[in-house]
């Protein structure tokens, strides 16, 4: 299969934070139009601003009307609104309606099948908020599209993968929402991303507890001993590598993570805080469980720094080959196994995509 014509939506996100300025920087890497055919969605006036702002003319930007026109081993671009404005580092109204109007476009020719995968540049949750994007963030809004409640947030780097069972929620309601369904969920679809998207057979998996010291015997918090072990003792009867639960600090202190293929964390801090420490600059925030491949930075939009030129675009490049990456591992998946997504009946005949029919 030629991957360099597998077609890439890229959304702009917020044009006022360092979001324009790491496209720019990541298709000056050779490598990346041998892996894809990128579509951004956003508007190219605001790239060219930029392009002049940071005195980087390296690229040459191809604008179509319609994602069916876009040319391999170019920088394709589609205007989604009439026109930009840009403010360097505000977080401003007009660029959150931008960077949602941007992402429900891509959505659209995603369903439409006019392009594959999907990669979503940051945005401004505080602006992207309204009545028309009652979401939290990209995440959310996937999900809601896809009718799915079986996704996670994954963070994904050379040396480390790790995933959440809650996420975007404050920390006093984190004991409230764990349970053993929402547990057993999240590590099914954990094993399942790790399976197909990962290719990884046999996945082994390590579970972290919620409390100090892993709630130390009980004496610490009871949610290990009513909750998180009764889950990993029935995946590990049912012949899953399962294991845990590890007290947060002394697993990553020890370096006991490089033993497993993949970390599930009880909640947003606690599995993203190493995460960063480790592979901040490189790593990337992949979607399990979508019926679409959609990856992105694993940062926010650094107003701090927009405009100022020094923003890396590591993780940015790293997002666009693990798209490819992910893509082509579905599609070995599926040639093996003949099961377009691990989903329910409804789901797969609705949301038939993800993947190429294959005979």
């Amino acid at each position: 299969m030629d991957y360099a014509a597998t077609k890439v939506g890229i959304t702009i996100g917020d044009v006022n934070g360092i979001s324009v300025e790491i496209l720019l920087k990541a298709f000056t890497n050779p490598y990346l139009l041998n892996n894809c055919t990128p579509v951004v969605y956003g508007h190219i006036n605001a790239l060219k601003f930029y392009q002049k702002h940071l005195d980087s003319h390296g690229i040459e930007f191809n604008l179509i009307t319609k994602a069916e026109d876009a040319v391999v081993n170019s920088v394709n671009v589609i205007n989604v609104v009439d026109n930009v404005r840009v403010i360097i580092g505000q977080a401003e109204t007009e660029a959150g309606k931008l960077a949602v109007t941007a992402l429900k476009r891509a959505l659209q020719d995603i369903l439409e099948g006019k392009i594959q995968n999907l990669v979503t540049l940051p945005i401004d949750k505080s602006v992207c908020y309204s009545d028309d994007f009652p979401f939290e963030g990209h995440t959310d809004f996937l999900a809601s599209s896809f009718e799915t409640e079986d996704y996670m947030m994954l963070l994904v780097s050379d040396s480390l993968k790790i995933g959440v069972v809650t996420g975007h929620i404050p920390i006093s309601e984190v004991s409230k929402r764990l349970n053993k369904d929402l547990l057993t969920q999240k590590i099914e679809i954990l094993k399942s991303s790790l399976i197909r998207d990962f290719s990884i057979s046999k996945p082994r998996i390590a579970v972290l507890g919620l409390n100090p010291h892993a709630g130390d015997h009980g004496v610490i918090g009871d949610e290990e001993q009513k909750i998180i072990k009764p889950v990993i003792e029935e995946f590990i009867n049912s012949g899953d590598l399962v294991y845990g639960p590890f007290p947060a600090d002394g697993f990553f202190g020890s370096d006991a993570f490089e033993q497993y293929d993949a970390v599930l964390a009880m909640y947003h801090d606690q599995g993203l805080i190493p995460f960063k420490q480790m592979a901040f600059h490189d790593g990337v925030n992949y979607t399990a469980g979508l019926p679409i491949v959609r990856t992105s930075p694993d940062h926010g939009t650094a107003f701090n720094i927009a405009g100022k030129g020094i923003a890396s675009a590591e993780s940015l490049v790293n997002s666009i080959f693990l798209q490819k990456k992910i893509y082509k591992n579905r599609i070995e998946y599926l040639e093996l196994t003949k099961d377009p997504l691990p989903f329910t009946k409804h789901r797969r005949e609705k949301f038939s995509i993800g993947v190429p029919n294959l005979k």
